[in-house]
């Protein structure tokens, strides 16, 4: 007599179904819990901000209360005003990133995979790379003036150098076995490196674009506060001109939560491409 076939909907069909959901609650659970955690601290700073607003600690005129700050935010957002700032912000530090990226990925790229190129450019980068962004003010401000090209000049070099440091670190870190392995199966030059060695050196490229770009976002404030009529770092300077320190605190948290933003959006472009290149590699 045959056995009875095993229904699919039998205990341990349900068990491999309710995996998935029990991993989504788990992760659901860990990500209330990160969440959780990171909130911690800015709201212990928030307590500690209004309870020295209330009992005076401070002068107000050096510390408003943060209803004053709340207030000053609402009516900035609602007369159009911190937007405009905000848009000449990201366009700056759009137009410059781009620009210091893909400089800093060729170079990067070119002394990563090539001795001869590092030997060129090499100890002239280096030496560039030990001068602080705003120490080539002074040069700049001779060479083409007090306007937005200065800006997008300083900005860049600030993204530039991260990312081609990191670029070269990336390739020159690939694992030797990975590199004999491909020789064995006579890949070609072009396939080596794209199907080995910058996958390989894809997290450190990564992590160059995300410190190019927090590099790239402090120096854009700076450059703001010294040389723009525009932008979250002039609406800083003008406060503190005006001494309105509501406006500047205003802005100091808006650059914090943009700055923040935009460094969780690139960890989870990496994180995708991390994960496009796994189920790439095992289809």
């Amino acid at each position: 007599m045959s056995k009875p076939a095993l229904s699919a909907r039998g205990p341990a069909a349900r068990g491999f179904a309710a995996r998935p959901f029990a991993t989504q609650r788990l992760a659901a659970r860990r990500f209330a819990g990160r969440a959780l955690s990171a909130m911690i601290l800015p709201a212990a700073l928030l307590l500690l901000w209004q309870i020295a607003s209330t009992r005076g600690w401070t002068p107000r005129q050096i510390l408003p209360p943060p209803k004053i700050v709340w207030a000053s935010f609402l009516d900035l957002a609602s007369s159009g005003e911190l937007l405009t700032h905000i848009k000449a912000s990201l366009l700056r530090v759009a137009i410059s990133f781009l620009i210091g990226s893909g400089a800093g990925l060729v170079l990067g790229l070119g002394m990563g995979l090539s001795r001869r190129v590092e030997d060129l450019f090499g100890v002239a980068f280096h030496a560039v790379n030990q001068v602080p962004t705003l120490g080539w003010l002074p040069v700049m401000i001779v060479v083409v003036g007090l306007n937005d090209t200065l800006s997008y000049i300083l900005i860049a070099q600030a993204v530039f150098v991260s990312v081609a440091i990191n670029t070269q670190r990336g390739l020159r870190q690939t694992p030797e076995r990975l590199v004999e392995v491909a020789r064995v199966f006579r890949l070609t030059r072009a396939q080596l490196l794209r199907k080995v060695i910058l996958p390989s050196a894809a997290p450190q490229i990564f992590t160059g674009l995300r410190f190019g770009l927090a590099n790239g976002w402090v120096s854009l404030v700076v450059v703001e506060l010294l040389i723009s009529s525009e932008g979250l770092g002039y609406l800083m300077s003008w406060g503190r001109q005006a001494f309105q320190l509501d406006l500047v605190l205003v802005a100091i948290l808006v650059v914090g939560v943009i700055g923040l933003a935009m460094d969780a959006g690139l960890a989870r472009l990496e994180g995708l491409f991390s994960r496009w290149q796994t189920e790439k590699r095992f289809a």
